[in-house]
């Protein structure tokens, strides 16, 4: 795993805060990109993406664990770019995102399927499990997380956009 960033924090409604974590993550359906390691000199060919999590958390117990005076009012955000940071309570114990994907969407996901279902690229096929969605959740957890500990699909199938109707009214009722 790669180091995790808590990125920034932003003020929420009843005085919470909530924290941006990111870590470029590695996952066993991770490919080997051949077209990668034939340009390993050029950066533009292996550039990997973040992956993000957000907690909300009381500020008092950020100041604890972090060491972070953030009290901020609503819609008020820091930057903060703390790289490893480490829970007080158990410093030797590192973080990191663990993702896990389901085909079960909250209300609001299903309903907003076209940015929150999983995609080959930001506006490519939709990627499906078993003729469904998959939506995937991003969580930030204390221990080492190994490629074999993320649930992701295998498997899957590639749905075009303009094939996804029937899909769809499934999603929806």
């Amino acid at each position: 795993m790669k180091a995790i960033v808590l990125e920034s924090a932003k003020g929420v409604k009843g005085g919470k805060i909530q924290l941006c974590f990111s870590q470029v993550v590695e996952t066993e359906s991770s490919p080997s990109n051949v077209l990668g390691i034939l340009n390993a000199s050029d950066e533009r060919f292996n550039q990997q993406n973040p992956r993000y999590a957000w907690l909300t958390a009381e500020p008092a117990d950020v100041k604890k664990q972090f060491g972070l005076d953030l009290n901020l009012a609503e819609g008020e955000e820091v930057i903060i770019g703390m790289e490893n940071p480490r829970l007080a309570d158990s410093p030797e114990t590192p973080l990191n995102i663990l993702i896990t994907e389901t085909t079960e969407g909250t209300e609001w996901e299903v309903a907003n399927f076209e940015t929150r279902a999983k995609r080959a690229g930001k506006d490519g096929d939709f990627i499906m499990y078993d003729g469904k969605y998959i939506y995937q959740r991003t969580s930030v957890v204390a221990r080492v997380v190994s490629k074999e500990d993320h649930k992701i699909f295998k498997n899957t199938t590639r749905q075009g956009v303009t094939g996804s109707s029937a899909a769809i009214s499934e999603a929806l009722s």
